[in-house]
């Protein structure tokens, strides 16, 4: 993929309690990091060295949530009074 698309690259400490991301802002590249104290993030396995996620995964992932339970909620439309 090409950085400047404005694609999130994330990679993972081998403990998987840490996260890089990379991406492109538009000025120059950015980096971030982010630590979990009591947990590691929930990983995708990996086939082919490249994975893609949603934004709700990608937010999830990011959070420390299971992005793999992320799903859309499904609301009903109101009723008639």
């Amino acid at each position: 993929k090409d950085p400047f698309t404005g694609t999130v690259f994330v990679f993972r400490a081998k403990q998987a309690d840490r996260l890089k991301l990379l991406y492109w802002d538009g000025t120059g590249l950015v980096m971030a990091y982010k630590r979990l104290e009591d947990h590691g993030f929930t990983w995708p396995a990996v086939t082919d060295g490249l994975i893609l996620l949603s934004h709700a995964q990608f937010e999830a992932l990011f959070a420390g949530l299971d992005w793999r339970r992320v799903r859309a909620i499904h609301t009903k439309p109101p009723e008639d009074v």
